[in-house]
């Protein structure tokens, strides 16, 4: 987060109601606390809130009260499964003016306006965003002001890096490559333990081999403006050992089209998620 958007945050004067206190929901908040967002201007509406989240009430947070008038900023982190019922409960918070921020998976700007109403900015976070590290995709309704997506990209900004874009249809793919793309990286560093297991290392070498080196070379990639192409490029030496991994790896059934077919299946649930 940059000291702009600490001062975003700083300048708040209405009220910011978080709805959904989860995993996701709570590295948000986390971060907007961090950034220097007043806590007594947060209302967190969550059935079922942790102890870390109740402990919040004693810095001025409000947790679940009973009167809602129109909110500066609304935040829906609930789970789409539970929107019908959520959101026509959430809609005393929200005025015309109100910006709704949305990280719902699969739940259209459409349905969020004839649900809810308000100024609506659709995001998809990933998981990362609960150690400040997660890439989040913004796209906006055409009644978002200037004003409320600087706002917006302050808010996402306190969990990592922020892109936006124009066309609503490209959020079906940013789920299925960003939001359920770490999923892909642990199953990565699981199936690599398991296999240094059957190639013969204890189980606990090879764990903490697999885990060091996918976080070791994430890290690597981060910090690298060369492409992950030529990352890999480095590593490999002709008839190399590496070079043998990949001759299977990038083989006809191999890593590119496994993981091909693994982002058009989540694509596709997303799609089916929107209906």
């Amino acid at each position: 987060m940059t000291s702009a958007d600490n001062n975003l945050l700083h300048q708040l004067t209405g009220t910011i109601v978080l709805a959904g206190a989860g995993k996701m929901g709570g590295a948000m908040l986390t971060g907007w606390l961090a950034g220097g967002l007043d806590p007594a201007r947060l209302v967190v509406i969550e059935p079922m809130p942790s102890a870390e989240i109740t402990a919040l009430v004693a810095r001025g947070v409000r947790l679940n009260p009973t009167a809602a008038a129109p909110a500066e900023v609304v935040i829906v982190a609930v789970k789409p499964q539970m929107f019908p019922d959520a959101g026509p409960a959430l809609k005393p918070w929200v005025g015309d003016a109100t910006l709704v921020l949305s990280i719902m998976a699969g739940t259209t700007i459409a349905g969020l306006q004839q649900t809810i109403g308000g100024a609506i900015v659709r995001a998809m976070p990933n998981t990362p965003a609960a150690i400040g590290r997660g890439i989040t995709v913004a796209v906006p309704a055409g009644n978002v002001s200037a004003a409320q997506r600087l706002l917006t990209d302050a808010l996402l900004r306190a969990t990592g890096a922020v892109e936006w874009v124009d066309d609503e249809a490209l959020m079906d793919a940013v789920t299925a490559v960003s939001g359920s793309g770490p999923a892909y990286v642990f199953l990565l560093a699981e199936e690599l333990a398991r296999a240094g297991v059957a190639a013969g290392l204890p189980e606990s070498l090879a764990t903490k081999l697999a885990r060091h080196t996918v976080s070791g070379a994430g890290e690597l990639l981060r910090q690298s403006d060369l492409p992950s192409a030529t990352l890999r490029q480095n590593v490999t030496s002709p008839g190399g050992t590496t070079a043998a991994a990949l001759s299977v790896l990038m083989g006809a059934d191999g890593f590119q089209p496994l993981l091909t077919r693994a982002v058009a299946a989540a694509t596709a649930r997303s799609k089916e998620l929107a209906k």
